[in-house]
């Protein structure tokens, strides 16, 4: 089995650096052209892929309808359990918000938010599902969120660089052995093809 795993497109939350979690804000122009370039890369890679299943938040799922728009793939209902991260109290809230309101170590605080064991949890029962199912030779695109993606690879292969997640960035993983093995991690070279325009 194989899985690519994306992070949504950009929305205007993202641009005003405000935590999204759970809140359903869509994709913005920018957002909609990365998901382009990235089902365009995709079709250009060649690889084939059966299907694309994304969060049941609208900037996974709009970004998922493009890809599968493009590639021709099935797209799954949306699976509640690849939301990102909730946060609580930070929903909504920009850098300058949070220092304002809670200091600068308002990370290390409990405002509600989901802890990364609950997050990698349910992340990493959605693929333990996907392998139940015993489709050993399928190839499945999931589209998510960046604090939940960072959870789930760190559930995958916990070797990989803790980097930040961006948007569109497509890693990949194939099962091996009751392994996963990343074949490819956070790449966005596809975002290069915008700066051309």
């Amino acid at each position: 089995m194989r899985i690519g795993l994306i992070r949504h497109g950009k929305t205007d939350w993202n641009a005003l650096g405000k935590i999204q979690g759970q809140t359903d804000t869509p994709l913005n122009e920018e957002g909609v052209r990365q998901a382009g370039a990235l089902a365009q890369r995709l079709r250009r890679d060649g690889e084939r892929w059966d299907a694309i299943v994304a969060s049941d938040l609208s900037r996974a799922d709009e970004t998922a309808r493009i890809i599968a728009q493009t590639l021709g793939i099935v797209q799954l209902p949306g699976d509640p359990r690849l939301r990102e991260r909730y946060f609580g109290e930070i929903e909504g809230t920009t850098e300058e918000e949070r220092l304002t309101r809670w200091g600068a170590d308002w990370r290390s605080q409990n405002r509600g938010q989901e802890t990364d064991d609950v997050l990698r949890g349910r992340a990493m029962a959605f693929v333990e599902d996907l392998v139940a199912q015993g489709l050993d030779d399928r190839r499945i695109l999931v589209v998510t969120h960046g604090s939940l993606l960072a959870q789930l690879l760190k559930g995958l292969c916990a070797e990989l660089a803790d980097k930040p997640i961006g948007n569109v960035s497509l890693s990949i993983f194939e099962r091996e052995s009751e392994r996963w093995k990343p074949l490819l991690h956070n790449c966005t070279l596809h975002l290069d093809d915008l700066t051309r325009v």
